[in-house]
């Protein structure tokens, strides 16, 4: 199964934020298993939930999706 890119970005601005998965999951209203299948890429959250992430860690839902320096049309 191909990895869901910004699974990886997810996970590290919740780090640099200083969330933990608990502390995240609880923010946005979803488990916490939930949350790690996200930052795991084995779940694709859909645009509501890239919102309610971006949201809560007070990023551009963008800062998520960016692949790279082609991403930014």
């Amino acid at each position: 199964m191909e990895r869901y890119l910004p699974a990886g970005r997810i996970r590290a601005f919740r780090k640099l934020k200083g969330y933990t998965q608990s502390e995240l999951s609880e923010r946005l209203g979803v488990s916490v298993a939930v949350l790690g299948a996200i930052e795991r890429g084995t779940r694709i959250p859909d645009d509501r939930m890239i919102r309610k992430i971006s949201e809560a860690l007070g990023i551009d839902p963008r800062e998520l999706t960016a692949c790279g320096p082609q991403a930014k049309e």
